[in-house]
């Protein structure tokens, strides 16, 4: 029998089976033939740690030394703008300021972006602390370190039933029974239905497709420098990505739990939007894909035992923040577990845990 089974083998569950592998023995299932491949293989891959409600930027700021240190680092310089139209000019003094965003010109913005339309853009702000994230890497160095301790990571593993025992749970997969003491539900979108399968009351997390799209550099422009660009109200977005573009619509459509793909009418509604900020029209996509973002009902993570059933743990309900938040987080988890005292504040704690739900 195993300490701690894992269930899901997204950025979550990855990182939790590196800090449980300190603690006891770790077996990490994946549905899927490999790793990160629902959400966690489709992010933006950005580092912004003032991104979020409070207990999310606790995370992320608290996972900000691992991101830059552990292994190497994993963040590299890129900086976030934010333009708007005087129509949406609220939007953008509201997200200027809760992102700690400096004010600039348009003309400022333009010689940054050379793309963006002196005629539409009225509002630009700028700052450094925005960083591109690799994602791949970070991934990497979690298995790696959680294989170094013997823990198992096994994919093409679906759950399809969990019983509870009186030594812990048994969990199904379709070669195998596996038992453990502890289960940690690091399953994304499908959280609540490991839930359900293990006789768990479900929190109400609740998957939303994004969708997104490479196109080729605008203009034949060197991007390697642009800032992540945000239309004010995150109406879209835009990051240079290996010597293109990735143009978002920044949707979010809710969806039940599915591997899922990017809708061509959203996907050309959102280019639109980002067309009417720039110079360069959208002449034909490289790639399009989508991922869905799965929020508890307050659109905070959830971390921590289950209130009805301490041996049944969440790790949930990461959004658009798993990767930024992942070293706080899988290390909150492993505290938790472990009996060890959290270094996050107590407030933050309580912020995340199921407990909250009542």
């Amino acid at each position: 029998m195993d300490d701690f089974l894992i269930i899901g083998g997204g950025i979550a569950g990855v990182s939790a089976a590196a800090r449980l592998s300190h603690l006891g023995r770790v077996t990490l299932l994946e549905a899927e033939d490999h790793l990160a491949h629902h959400a966690s293989g489709r992010s933006a891959a950005l580092f912004e740690p003032n991104y979020g409600l409070p207990p999310v930027v606790a995370l992320s700021l608290a996972s900000d030394d691992h991101h830059r240190r552990a292994n190497g680092g994993v963040l590299s310089p890129r900086g976030l703008m934010i333009v708007a139209t005087q129509l949406l000019r609220d939007a953008f003094e509201h997200e200027a300021a809760v992102m700690n965003l400096a004010r600039i010109s348009p003309a400022e913005a333009r010689a940054m972006v050379p793309i963006l339309r002196a005629d539409a853009l009225e509002h630009a702000a700028y700052a450094e602390h925005a960083w591109d994230l690799d994602t791949d890497k970070l991934i990497q160095d979690f298995q790696r370190e959680a294989k170094a301790n013997g823990a198992k990571v096994l994919t093409g593993a679906r759950v399809t039933a969990i019983r509870r025992t009186s030594a812990g749970w048994e969990a199904d997969t379709a070669t195998c029974t596996h038992s453990a003491r502890i289960i940690v539900n690091a399953a994304g979108a499908w959280v609540d239905e490991v839930a359900r399968m293990a006789g768990v009351a479900p929190l109400g997390f609740t998957p939303y497709r994004r969708s997104m799209a490479r196109i080729p550099a605008p203009g034949g422009h060197d991007i390697r420098a642009w800032p992540m660009i945000f239309g004010a109200g995150e109406t879209w977005y835009a990051k240079p990505d290996a010597g293109a573009l990735i143009v978002s619509p920044a949707e979010e459509h809710l969806m039940d739990p599915h591997d899922a793909w990017a809708d061509d009418m959203v996907l050309a509604e959102g280019l639109a939007r980002y067309e009417e900020m720039v110079t360069e029209p959208v002449t034909r996509l490289l790639a399009s894909w989508a991922g869905l973002r799965t929020f508890a009902p307050d659109r905070v993570l959830v971390i921590g035992q289950d209130p009805v059933e301490p041996a049944f743990f969440w790790l949930a309900g990461q959004g658009g923040y798993g990767f930024q938040t992942a070293p706080a987080a899988s290390r909150l988890a492993a505290d938790l577990i472990g009996g060890g005292a959290p270094e996050l504040d107590a407030t933050t704690v309580a912020a995340l845990s199921p407990a909250r739900f009542g």
